[in-house]
């Protein structure tokens, strides 16, 4: 009997683990979890009660060990469990479906499955958001990331209705994403639930919400005094991942941080005060809080926290001097000022208020005569000084602070009993005057009036004289025609930045000599009158080219006499500055940005301005220059990359070949360049200095008919730097070379013509080739002359060299016949030529062989034949059809032996090139037989020999 037994109540146990079907979680390498426990309960055997008792303990059993293992079985739902980390790149394996629920008929990696087994198919129900983050094999089943990276925080927050976690979150709650996996055909239909954990890595840094925090702090708080931080840093990772520790980077020696953590897992940093703190010693701290995170590595994130210490009243009003004494004349008016007191109290605000009053200890009559503002505490006379009235006042006045005890000093006056009254001088201001200060601006013109005075003598019985006491470019004079008016003005322009203040006194004196003395402040009032100026008008510079983007050039630096906004300077650069130049308008810090070059362009000049922030505003110009340095940024570059030199053969030792062109874009050093041979030294050299190259010895075309050269260019440099340039030689053909005749071999051999030898028929051949080239290699054939019975009856081809008979012969022709045979070229200026001797023996057979020989040992008398052969030079082969460079080349040779130039060997080049290209096929022409080497006769073909027109 087989029982099948169902697991109820797992699901709740595991977190998602329904009916009989389970995943449990193993970590593997990869960061996805997975193992998969199916469990079937059998009993074999009949149903009697021993079956059931066993299978009653196997359930306990199962029961027993349930939360170490899932149970499974092929039921239709099924649900499993992964886990991986947040941030795996594409294609990470989660798991295998097929593996995990142990099912068969999958074609794994294109494998046929076991004969009879069903092909599974693997698809999601859905393309939600979890389709977005994983990949699915529909045959195999396997699971993989996709190119979408899983971001846990970003994830959770998008998803909160379908997920089980947010952010933030508390560790125990996972981020799940969520597949319905269906598995097929129908009749193996199973819907899988799959849930994939979400493991957060440490990939966020923690963040406070603002950048700059204030706290405040009172002056008297205590030691150890906690203040809360009311923004504390937030990190979206969970665990240790998130904010761990705060700290300060400077505490300054009186503060420190502390984390307190709730109930609910928040972290919160408290500063905690250290040490005595003073606001009127130090009024506030700016430091960084910095929170960690407890990954690894850490991540770190900060904030400005500015600690402000907050005034309390823990300082009282002062005075600095413990007694004032003064004098007053008796005859002085009510509201004459007498003295003014001041206290100071080093707290701010509310704290820092202070209050004037007279002591208790004060009598009446001094109250009522001496006047005491609470506020300012100015003491002035309340009324006229009563003849009668005591001549010594002491005032004890009281600085009073909220909280504080009163601050006393003392004021003495002495009222000086006064028998005549003095003059009297009272002011009437035209110029703008504000207690007692005169404020003119600088630059007024010459005779600005500043004020009238009116000299008044209070008994009207004496004389009164006026003057002006004090330096500075002031007058006092009579306004006339008034006896007792004097006018104040100026005598020259006031000058701001010379001096800013002055103080005049007007002095009244009459004739009992008795005097008053009105002092006049008069303060100048700064114009924008004066230029920027520069220490120097021009301005030069030098940078290295190949500079770095935002190259520092200098500081420029002006000065403004005039104050304040006006003397505030701002600099710009004139239009005439290029674009990549900039000038900081405040620092007046000049920079490039852009790579400078000095081979583009060596020098900069253009002008900057410095303008004050008057009304109008004033400039002044001054002039930049920069000089780009040179750096070694450039190669030697030879104005051709190949060169080629015609030079006719045979050309003098040391004789110039041609001059090498190369140039360097640097100067100095890095510009000097040096040319030498890579190959070839010994037979080439260079000029350094010119760049002529020369041959050392002379150059025989016949031997060698071009030359290929590689030069190398250094510059002096340092690192020096190079290139190399092609040189090829062609060496043009002189007429240096005759003819050579290589058959007959000499002038005894013979040969037997028949008698019956028809007319028309060759004979034989003379044959010769000429080592030079082009038509110094043209050879024609004549018969300059002639001895035999009958010599006319033989001629020569004058191309082909080949000997005919021209007549039959008769029976008394028979005999030797002896033909002097010229072998001439066609060479520029002069041909050179060869003759052989060519004996023909007319006879039936040859019977008397040293007869023959005895006659050929004989010197001929033979006469000269003047008559040169004329030959016409054509190629033979009609089926090359290409242009003749027969012409040209005569043309180039008699024109390369008197100037060689550049364009001259150009064109036999191209002409050389041009030949070489249509006569491929026929290169070989021109028989070429070496002189050194036997010649067998017998392999040379008796045809006749055509001229290549190379």
């Amino acid at each position: 009997m087989v029982y099948l037994v169902t697991i109820v109540g797992v699901h709740d146990l595991f977190g998602g683990c329904g009916g009989v079907d389970c995943l449990c979680e193993v970590d593997n390498a990869s960061g996805a979890q997975c193992v998969v426990y199916l469990v079937q309960a059998v009993s074999l055997g009949g149903g009697g009660s021993g079956a059931r008792v066993r299978f009653w303990h196997l359930f306990l059993f199962l029961l027993f060990i349930g939360p170490f293992n899932c149970f499974a079985s092929y039921s239709r739902a099924t649900e499993l469990f992964y886990s991986l980390n947040e941030g795996l790149p594409a294609g990470v394996l989660i798991g295998s479906l097929a593996q995990d629920l142990r099912l068969h008929g999958v074609a794994a990696e294109g494998l046929p499955t076991r004969r009879g087994e069903p092909v599974l198919s693997f698809s999601l129900a859905s393309q939600g958001l979890g389709g977005q983050y994983v990949s699915l094999d529909n045959r195999s089943g396997e699971l993989h990331t996709s190119a979408l990276q899983i971001d846990r925080e970003a994830l959770c927050l998008e998803t909160g209705a379908g997920l089980s976690a947010s952010l933030p979150v508390p560790s125990s709650e996972p981020c799940l994403l969520l597949l319905d996996v269906l598995v097929l055909p129908q009749e193996h239909f199973r819907l899988v639930k799959v849930k994939i954990s979400i493991r957060d890595v440490n990939d966020n840094a923690p963040r406070f919400p603002v950048p700059n925090m204030r706290l405040w702090v009172p002056e008297n708080a205590p030691v150890d005094t906690r203040l809360a931080i009311e923004h504390p840093a937030l990190d979206p990772d969970l665990g240790t991942n998130a904010v761990q520790t705060y700290r300060l980077k400077d505490d300054y020696g009186v503060f420190t941080l502390d984390v307190e953590e709730n109930e609910s897992g928040e972290r919160t940093p408290y500063l905690i005060v250290m040490g005595a703190l003073d606001r009127e010693d130090r009024e506030e701290y700016v430091t960084l809080i910095i929170a960690e995170d407890g990954g690894t590595p850490p991540l770190l994130g900060s904030a400005t926290l500015t600690i402000g210490i907050s005034d309390i009243n823990d300082n009282c009003p002062q005075f600095s001097d413990s007694q004032l004494n003064v004098t007053v004349y008796g005859n002085s008016s009510a509201g004459t000022h007498v003295a003014t007191i001041h206290a100071v109290d080093m707290d701010l605000g509310s704290n820092a208020q202070i209050s004037y009053s007279y002591s208790q200890k004060v009598p009446q009559p001094s109250r009522d005569l001496f006047h005491l503002d609470e506020s300012t505490g100015a003491i002035k006379l309340s009324s006229k000084i009563d003849g009668d009235a005591p001549r010594l006042h002491r005032l004890t006045i009281l600085a009073n602070g909220p909280g504080c005890i009163p601050a006393v000093t003392t004021v003495l006056v002495s009222i000086i009993k006064v028998m005549l009254r003095p003059p009297e001088v009272v002011p009437r201001f035209i110029a703008n005057e504000v207690e007692g200060v005169v404020y003119l601006k600088e630059l007024e013109p010459v005779n600005t009036p500043i004020a009238f005075f009116t000299i008044k003598d209070p008994d009207e019985k004496y004389k009164v004289d006026c003057f002006l006491d004090g330096n500075g470019p002031f007058k006092l004079s009579p306004y006339k025609p008034y006896n007792n008016e004097y006018l104040l003005e100026t005598t020259r322009p006031l000058d701001y930045e010379v001096q800013q203040l002055y103080e005049i006194s007007v002095v009244a004196w009459n004739s009992e000599g008795f005097h008053v003395n009105k002092i006049i402040k008069v303060q100048v009032l700064d114009d924008n009158d004066n230029s920027p100026v520069f220490p120097q008008q021009l301005i030069e510079l030098s940078i290295e080219e190949n500079n770095a983007p935002n190259a520092f050039l200098t500081k420029l630096h002006a000065t403004d006499a005039d104050s304040g906004e006006r003397g505030k300077v701002s600099y710009f650069l004139g239009p005439d500055a290029p674009s990549y130049f900039s000038l900081d308008k405040t620092t007046g810090v000049l920079t490039v940005s852009t790579q400078l070059d000095r081979e583009e362009k060596e020098k900069y000049r253009y002008t900057v301005k410095a303008i004050d922030s008057g009304l109008p505003p004033r400039e002044s110009l001054a002039t930049v220059t920069i000089t780009v340095l040179d750096k070694n940024d450039n190669s030697p570059r030879f104005i051709n990359k190949d060169f080629s030199f015609f030079v006719p053969e045979n050309f003098p030792g040391f004789g110039e070949i041609g001059v090498i062109s190369v140039t360097d874009a640097d100067s100095g050093q890095n510009g000097w360049v040096a040319l030498s041979v890579v190959n070839g030294s010994d037979i080439f050299v260079i000029d350094t200095g010119k760049g002529v190259l020369r041959a050392k010895v002379s150059l025989d075309r016949e031997q060698q008919s071009s030359y290929v050269l590689w030069v190398e260019a250094v510059d002096g440099g340092d690192p020096a730097l190079s290139s190399t340039a092609k040189i090829t030689i062609l060496l043009l053909d002189i007429n240096d070379n005759p003819p050579l005749v290589l058959f007959p071999q000499s002038n005894t051999s013979y040969l037997l013509v028949l008698p019956s030898t028809l007319p028309g028929s060759p004979i034989t051949e003379v044959y010769a080739v000429d080592k030079d080239t082009g038509m110094n290699a043209v050879i024609a054939y004549s018969i300059i002359g002639r001895r035999g019975p009958r010599p006319e009856s033989f001629r020569i081809d004058p191309k082909t060299g080949n000997i005919t008979l021209e007549e039959s012969l008769m029976q008394n022709d028979y005999g030797l016949y002896r033909l002097l045979v010229k072998v001439s070229d066609h060479g520029y200026p002069e041909p050179l030529h060869s003759t052989i001797m060519v004996n023909l023996f007319v006879n039936d057979t040859v019977s008397n062989e040293s007869y023959i020989e005895s006659l050929l040992r004989k010197e001929p008398d033979i006469n000269i034949e003047e008559k040169e052969p004329q030959i016409s030079i054509e190629p033979t082969h009609k089926k090359i059809e290409s242009p003749s460079c027969v012409p040209t080349l005569v043309a180039l040779s008699i024109i390369s032996l008197g100037s060689i130039t550049l364009v001259t060997g150009m064109g036999i080049y191209i002409c050389l090139r041009k030949g070489k290209k249509h006569h491929r096929a026929d290169e070989n022409l021109e028989v070429q037989i070496p002189l050194n080497g036997r010649i067998d006769l017998h392999m040379l073909e008796k045809k006749p020999m055509e001229i290549s027109n190379i």
